[in-house]
């Protein structure tokens, strides 16, 4: 249904001017606004861009848990549980991939801690090079670690084979001053056992007897005397060995320490005959005969004992028989000990010979050198055993860090993959929800402008005087009414019904633009034809249709609905023209064009 609208304007106030503006009702069945649309498909309700960004940061704080503060908090753990629980501690350990420690003190306690383990395991230490670097770390920082760190670096030099070097820095720590018993003494204890490994004598002595008079564990203090006789019997001081030799037994009979006794009696009946007093070191022997049977399970030594006192006393035939007794003894006893007796047994037996023929058997220090070289290659082997076994642990280390550094690469990449989801999603709805507040203004705008028109209803044919009748008449030629026509919701439905019907050919645009053109020639004096004339080149038709819609008398909002765009948008396009035209910042725009087209 068609209808017209005589517009007229009294430009002269003589010669009124009569312009036709054909105007188009649509119809309330046309589809849904786009805008209203996408609103209702993308809307997302109670997130907000901070709550993903957390989800984000939780999703990299799960993938990278083991941080620097938990692997600090771990090793202070397995340092506690070390003087507990040694093997729980390694197993702890274990857990941590030292690859992963970055931190100079974590690697540092980390190696000290598995060093110490394996020290209180009594394990091979030869995968344990890097106690060198705790220990390094440590020197002058921390006392306690300083010098427990040092006494594991010298058993490792002494599992390496540098014996030397590793009494040397023993008798380096246990020489400082100022430092308490009790820190010291595990150190000690370590010196006098080396020492004594290494048949020191009067170098090991005051060792032996600081150790004896700091311990405070009466067991200790036991392994301590014994250490201090082995001492003794090195330096040759068989007196001083021999009382305290009785003394231990003594201690062992009154507390009915039946072995440990036993072990004292032997060590007094050899320091008895090392004095040359055989017959009291043979009464020794056969009084723990017997107490204990003459096949008890130290029968070979008794009777090594007995052969030595008879070689030492120039009884050559008993030594021989006495020697053939501990051997068949030691083939029933020893079994994979019977290397370390024969290294004794071939030494006494060679000597025999000697003294009985005068001459040397080859055959009797092949034996000998034999047994010898077998101890040694099983020591060799041994050690080849451990340092296959420290490389295996590292080989699975490091296969088990790469498993790990798979793991994390692909955890890395998932965060990324969903960071960057994350910000498409917050990008969106921070879009939409912007774009739902503007057409949210622009609907408020529409519908003022549309009860403005119901409220002031234009005759058919009427004179227009003012800015406001233009605006009533452009509403109804506005085919912005498309956008609220295409969401077929309530709220619209009831503005349609406010609106009868627009039927006119818009050209695709929102309102007939040559239409709009005319009505502001008319009322304002030419108005758009100067500021094409003047302006035409530097302005675009969207910025020609803005300052149109402001010198009407538009606001920025009214705008944005009349031309489909964002108040946003309007507001940028509004800067260009100020920019475009020269307008100063604080000078209004309509006011300086129309002095300037009127000009």
């Amino acid at each position: 249904m068609k209808h017209t609208i005589y517009l007229f304007k009294d430009t002269n106030k003589h010669h009124p001017t009569r312009m036709l503006v054909d105007t188009n009702f649509i119809s309330n069945k046309q589809s849904m606004s786009f805008i209203h649309k996408q609103i209702n498909r993308f809307k997302i309700k109670g997130i907000s861009f901070t709550f993903l960004l957390f989800s984000l940061f939780t999703v990299v704080f799960i993938s990278c848990s083991l941080t620097a503060s938990h692997y600090q908090k771990t090793l202070k753990e397995v340092e506690k549980v070390m003087q507990s629980n040694v093997d729980s501690a390694m197993e702890m350990l274990d857990a941590i991939a030292p690859s992963d420690l970055k931190v100079d003190s974590m690697r540092a306690m980390y190696h000290y801690l598995h060093a110490l383990g394996h020290i209180r395991q009594n394990r091979s230490m030869i995968g344990d090079s890097l106690i060198a670097f705790a220990h390094e770390y440590y020197r002058r920082k921390d006392i306690v670690r300083d010098i427990r760190s040092g006494t594991a670096y010298a058993w490792y030099k002494f599992w390496a084979g540098d014996t030397p070097g590793a009494l040397a820095m023993l008798d380096s720590i246990v020489s400082l001053s100022n430092v308490p018993d009790s820190l010291i003494t595990p150190t000690l204890r370590i010196r006098v056992l080396l020492g004594a490994s290494e048949y020191q004598g009067n170098i090991l002595i005051p060792f032996a007897q600081r150790l004896k008079s700091i311990e405070t564990d009466t067991i200790r203090q036991i392994e301590a005397k014994y250490m201090l006789l082995s001492a003794y019997e090195c330096a040759e001081k068989l007196d001083s060995a021999l009382l305290l030799s009785e003394e231990l037994i003594e201690y062992a009979r009154s507390h009915k320490w039946g072995d440990k006794q036993f072990m004292f009696e032997l060590e007094r009946a050899q320091i008895l005959g090392e004095m040359g007093r055989t017959a009291e070191s043979d009464e020794v022997v056969e009084g723990i005969f017997r107490k204990s049977s003459r096949d008890n399970g130290a029968a070979d030594y008794l009777h090594m004992q007995l052969a030595m006192n008879a070689l030492n006393s120039g009884n050559l035939s008993l030594a021989g028989k006495e020697l053939a007794i501990a051997d068949s003894f030691a083939v029933k006893f020893r079994k994979e000990d019977d290397i370390y007796y024969r290294s004794y047994s071939n030494l006494l037996r060679t000597m025999i010979d000697f003294k009985q023929n005068g001459k040397m058997k080859l055959v009797h220090v092949n034996g000998l050198n034999n047994r010898q070289q077998e101890r040694y290659n099983r020591a060799k082997a041994s050690q080849w055993e451990s340092e296959r076994s420290a490389l295996q642990q590292q080989g699975r280390a490091l296969a088990l860090k790469a498993e790990s550094q798979h793991k994390t690469v692909v955890i890395l990449v998932i965060a990324i993959f969903a960071f960057l989801i994350l910000v498409g999603a917050a990008w969106i709805i921070t879009y939409r929800r912007q774009r739902e507040r503007e057409n949210e203004e622009r609907a408020e705008a529409l519908e003022k402008m549309v009860d403005e028109l119901k409220s002031t209803p234009i005759p058919v044919q009427t004179e227009v005087h003012s800015p406001e009748a233009l605006r009533r008449a452009m509403l109804q030629q506005l085919g912005i009414i498309k956008m609220v026509a295409e969401t077929p919701t309530e709220q619209n439905r009831e503005m349609l019904r406010k609106i009868s019907s627009i039927e006119s050919d818009t050209d695709g645009e929102l309102v007939n633009w040559n239409s709009v053109f005319e009505l502001i020639n008319t009322l304002y004096s030419g108005f758009y034809d100067n500021l094409h004339t003047a302006y035409g080149n530097a302005l675009t038709p969207k910025e020609e249709q803005i300052i149109v819609l402001m010198v009407a008398g538009f606001s920025t909002k009214e705008i944005s609905v009349i031309t489909a765009q964002t108040t946003s948008t309007i507001y940028v396009r509004k800067s260009s023209i100020r920019k475009k035209l020269g307008v100063p910042e604080k000078e209004d725009i309509v006011t300086f064009l129309r002095e300037k087209v009127h000009n």
